[in-house]
């Protein structure tokens, strides 16, 4: 079987309703294709209203609409890429996705009741998927406090594989490889890889690579535990200093240097450590925006994406096969 291998990165995550139908994000969409990639990652962003809620739903203005959805995913094609569609959900009141929890009392009702939901929510998007021939489905993401449920994960899993015939993909959170038995129902496991590769003070491609190979370690065994491929299904570091050490958070420290250098080795190190691993199946880096400021003005921005930063010349480097040296 021929190996599974994404140069993917993800596109448009939280666009407002009507963007991915923009003329602006077929030009974001376009320039990160010809950074080399073979596959793009498209999400949908639903929500439900706080972290014990029960209803997930759409919401104006907020949600892409199925024909932003269609839309963006026929661009892609267009553009000669693979497609795999991610339906995202979140908590309006601020909570992370991962800590959907309900009270001891009434809990197994509440968990029904949110699964009803989220099945109806995550069947939608599959048959849109197979109507569009997206390659691949992720089945949820960083979903912790409800992928713990076993019975009901599998449930679902087999419910999406009888309207999806594609690559069905569950993307989990860093430190949750070995948590959840159900993992061996995918075709390939997604990881959130937002893993500290420093000490925040040495931030050292040398440094970056050291961590890096103790991560490809862990999950090796992993690998070997469930005998399915893996793929980092998110990963990326703002491009201020000291984001190595926390990946995963999000927020901007302006009295802190922008570090373009440390954005780079992050993506140097992470694609040089696991590139020509047989059990690896690739990246989709977060994120790109489906807007895009002018070129000259992209690196005051802090947030994760590359483009028209240092990392993105190593992007190109790796995707379009070795050709320039950017570090």
């Amino acid at each position: 079987m021929e190996r599974l291998f994404c140069k993917g990165y993800t596109w448009g995550a939280f666009s407002k309703s009507g963007v991915y139908q923009t003329e602006e994000a077929l030009a974001s969409m376009k320039r990160l294709a010809s950074d080399g990639l073979d596959w793009i990652c498209i999400p949908v962003n639903a929500y439900q209203e706080t972290y014990m809620s029960t209803f997930i739903g759409s919401l104006y203005g907020r949600t892409q609409t199925d024909d932003d959805v269609r839309c963006a995913i026929s661009r892609a094609k267009s553009l000669g890429l693979k497609v795999c569609l991610k339906p995202m959900v979140d908590c309006l009141d601020g909570v992370w996705r991962a800590r959907i929890h309900f009270p001891e009392e009434g809990r197994a009702d509440y968990i029904g009741r949110w699964f009803a939901q989220y099945r109806q929510f995550i069947l939608h998007y599959a048959w849109i998927a197979e109507e569009t021939g997206c390659e691949m489905f992720c089945s949820g993401c960083e979903m912790d406090g409800m992928d713990v449920c076993t019975e009901r994960v599998v449930s679902v899993i087999k419910d999406i594989r009888k309207v999806y015939s594609g690559i069905l993909m569950h993307n989990i959170n860093h430190g949750d490889e070995f948590k959840y038995p159900w993992l061996g129902a995918l075709d390939v496991i997604g990881i959130s890889a937002y893993y500290t590769v420093s000490d925040g003070e040495d931030v050292s491609l040398e440094r970056m690579l050291r961590e890096w190979e103790k991560v490809r370690e862990r999950i090796e065994q992993a690998q070997k535990k469930y005998q399915k491929p893996i793929m980092f299904a998110e990963i990326g570091i703002r491009n201020e200093h000291g984001c190595s050490k926390y990946p995963y958070d999000f927020h901007h420290r302006p009295e802190i240097p922008i570090d373009e250098d440390e954005q780079a080795a992050f993506y140097e190190s992470a694609l040089r450590t696991f590139w020509d691993v047989p059990w690896f199946s690739g990246f989709f880096w977060w994120d790109w925006k489906a807007k895009l400021p002018p070129e000259e003005e992209a690196g005051k921005n802090r947030d994760f994406t590359v483009y028209g930063k240092k990392a993105e010349a190593v992007l190109k480097k790796w995707y379009l096969g070795h050709k320039t040296d950017c570090l």
